[in-house]
């Protein structure tokens, strides 16, 4: 059986919660399609989320890597279609506030994800779940993890797919923070869910 490597973040910000390590932390061991999948949530640092990553990629070896963030404002599911070579933005959690800095030296400006983002689009659609190909990760933590996985994967492991997927808040998060889109905890499961199995139907 093939080895997934699941991640989430924890929480950040005025995020109290992070929907991401919860679904992360529920998938751990169980079998989606061809895939045990194995989870781990990351840190919410510029310095060591990267670094993480890495290692338990060392560590696992795993045939996939699949990392999902919180995009609290946005209100379907959104696979991103690239991670850029910058990261800048907010604050992380260790305070930490890069601006207009790069992640790889040697790392090409963008890598495109290598997950069938336009299948796991549409196979949401088909169950029911609102969601659409993203362009654009952001510069925070989300594309800076997932332009790691895939800077290692083009530099060291090619077979390994990779990529990231940006979920909506939870509606235990838009109690907390106010008008912001949510979805049940369960959809954002069932929608993660779906998405590994495409990937899995895929390979």
């Amino acid at each position: 059986m093939k080895t997934l490597l699941l991640t989430g973040f924890e929480p950040f910000l005025k995020f109290t919660i992070n929907p991401t390590m919860q679904i992360a932390e529920e998938l751990h061991g169980e079998v989606i399609g061809a895939y045990k999948i194995h989870s781990q949530v990351l840190s919410v640092d510029f310095e060591s989320s990267g670094k993480q990553l890495l290692k338990h990629i060392e560590k696992i070896q795993p045939d996939a890597v699949v990392s999902l963030g919180l995009a609290g404002g946005r209100y379907k599911i959104t696979p991103e279609r690239i991670a850029i070579n910058v990261k800048d933005g907010e604050p992380d959690n260790e305070g930490n506030r890069p601006v207009d800095e790069i992640i790889r030296e040697n790392g090409k400006d963008g890598y495109m994800s290598t997950l069938p983002v336009r299948m796991m689009v549409n196979r949401l659609l088909e169950i029911g779940l609102p969601a659409e190909v993203s362009n654009s990760a952001g510069t925070y933590l989300c594309n800076n993890v997932m332009y790691e996985a895939l800077h290692y994967a083009a530099t060291q492991k090619p077979s390994m797919k990779s990529g990231f997927l940006h979920i909506p808040a939870s509606h235990e998060l838009a109690v907390q923070n106010g008008r912001i889109p949510s979805w049940s905890h369960a959809d954002l499961k069932k929608g993660v869910t779906a998405c590994i199995q495409v990937l899995s139907e895929n390979e």
